[in-house]
């Protein structure tokens, strides 16, 4: 299952990183990860009308299924991706410049789902810190 991160890289500013969430076949029931901890989880929902937040950390590790709605992410290097329904992100920019949201269309749905700040993402094939 495909996920961005986005993260805090040595120069200060967040950057993407494309990963991979390892999933096993389940048969007709398509595929699914193996379980992880997570430490809590709140839903959002706007009506999308371009909301806008400057650079902001993202307030703890987190994992944001986009259920409704399509937002834009800008990194510090000025790189843009837009993510709609269906699609999963990973805030993992705490500190730094942050990145700017930019809630395109809406109304806008999503799922934060808190991740433990010591999960190993190597196994989604992380490269950076």
């Amino acid at each position: 299952m495909k996920c961005t991160r986005f993260y805090t890289g040595a120069d200060g500013r967040t950057h993407f990183e494309d990963l991979d969430i390892p999933t096993s076949p389940t048969g007709s029931a398509g595929a699914r990860s193996e379980p992880f901890a997570v430490s809590g989880m709140l839903l959002r929902e706007s009506n999308g009308d371009a909301h806008f937040l400057q650079l902001h950390v993202a307030p703890r590790r987190q994992i944001i299924l986009c259920l409704a709605g399509v937002v834009e992410i800008e990194a510090g290097d000025g790189t843009k991706r837009r993510f709609g329904p269906g699609d999963v992100y990973l805030a993992d920019d705490l500190t730094g410049e942050g990145h700017s949201h930019r809630e395109i269309e809406g109304p806008v749905k999503h799922a934060w789902v808190f991740l433990p700040p010591d999960m190993d993402l190597r196994a989604w094939g992380s490269k950076a810190p």
